[in-house]
């Protein structure tokens, strides 16, 4: 599915468009759900179906993001009008952008304060992107072996260890483990999502960009895709299946179907797993399939949101904090689940989470819409980082 009015590819914003939709569930949660914490893998016997598969959902979020990052900078590197760009400039320039980002607007949104500056996914993006700055100029086999040798091998690491003063345990902490980069000054600095992992996964989805150039049609691009998907649902489920490899926890029978299924599908995240990234590619590339002849006006509204990611990513984060905080002057804790206790303004049911979500997504669509022809029509450089 390609947009005719541009030169972006509109299965690319679309995917990217469902991805920020699930996104917006999972943060809707972290701030009106919070008294019902989950945990990374998840604890099956504490946290409730609804609240397991909707965390679950989110799973998607990142790999697919990342991976469509690499695929994004490979057709701004070499665009159908045949003219080549530098993927070198405009990843590092991008990757810098991201992390400051991620450190000012970003951080200050959770909080709205800067006690503890938190380096999460827009960071890890950022510097996948400067990482891939750097790689690009190898050829396409090397990027496809050292994005698989780390996306498959990086789980071999989760042994190694660093104490705080070893003088590994920064650059450890960057790579592979979370932990605090700075901690006891004004403002401490918290690793939430290594970057390692998404390193790979970038320069996975780089390598796959040309899959996405003129030399394919959609049919052909249609069945590399499905082929692609199953392949990487095959493998999860015969590595994930017999315990083989892929996950820091095995996953066992339990007392009911319903819990085995989630203890199936309990991956985890930090760092990613590569069965959590096996699962997140292989939906991702079965939805770019069917993207691929996919019709109805509702898709270009969700390409609209798609088209805009940075925009809408802090546009909805403010816009929770805003609305979270005028709820809790209101009406102060609650007392679901003993959210009161906790000190929460919360939401009693997930469903309500899930419904707040839509209600936002459709307040904040216009503005999005807005900005995302302004993108289009402007001549501004840096509207396009948004």
């Amino acid at each position: 599915m390609t947009d005719n009015k541009t030169t972006r590819i509109a299965s690319i914003d679309i995917l990217r468009g469902f991805v920020i939709l699930l996104m917006l569930v999972d943060h809707v949660r972290e701030r009106f759900f919070l008294h019902k914490q989950v945990f990374d893998p998840m604890d099956i016997n504490t946290t409730d179906p609804e609240l397991f598969f909707t965390r679950l959902s989110a799973h998607l979020c990142a790999p697919i993001f990342v991976f469509l990052t690499g695929m994004s900078a490979w057709l701004y590197a070499n665009p159908r009008s045949g003219v080549k760009r530098s993927a070198q400039s405009f990843l590092l320039k991008r990757g810098l952008i991201l992390i400051l980002l991620e450190v000012t607007l970003i951080n200050f949104s959770w909080f709205g304060a800067y006690h503890t500056v938190y380096l999460q996914v827009i960071w890890a993006i950022g510097l996948s992107m400067i990482a891939l700055a750097g790689a690009a100029y190898l050829p396409r086999f090397w990027l496809i072996f050292i994005g698989l040798a780390i996306v498959v091998g990086h789980n071999l690491l989760s042994p190694i260890e660093f104490r705080p003063d070893e003088l590994s345990y920064s650059i450890w902490t960057i790579l592979h483990d979370r932990g605090f980069l700075v901690t006891g000054a004004l403002v401490n600095v918290k690793v939430s999502y290594p970057v390692l992992p998404w390193i790979g996964v970038i320069m996975l989805g780089y390598a796959v960009g040309p899959l996405f150039s003129s030399r394919f049609n959609a049919a052909e691009r249609k069945s590399i895709l499905l082929k692609a998907g199953v392949s990487l649902l095959a493998l999860l489920c015969v590595l994930r299946g017999f315990n083989i490899y892929g996950e820091t926890l095995d996953w066992a029978q339990q007392s009911s179907f319903l819990l085995t299924v989630m203890d199936f599908f309990n991956y985890t995240k930090y760092p990613p797993s590569l069965n959590f990234l096996l699962f997140a590619l292989g939906i991702g590339a079965l939805t770019l399939a069917w993207l691929e002849t996919a019709k109805g006006a509702w898709l270009h509204k969700v390409n609209t949101l798609g088209s805009a990611p940075m925009f809408f990513y802090i546009l909805h984060l403010y816009a929770l904090l805003i609305i979270y905080s005028f709820s809790y002057f209101i009406w102060g804790p609650n007392t679901f689940y003993g959210s009161e206790q906790q000190g929460y303004f919360a939401f009693e049911y997930i469903w309500q989470v899930w419904l707040f979500s839509a209600l936002l997504v459709l307040a904040l669509y216009w503005p999005c819409k807005k900005f995302a022809e302004f993108k289009r029509a402007t001549d501004m450089k840096w509207v396009k980082y948004f």
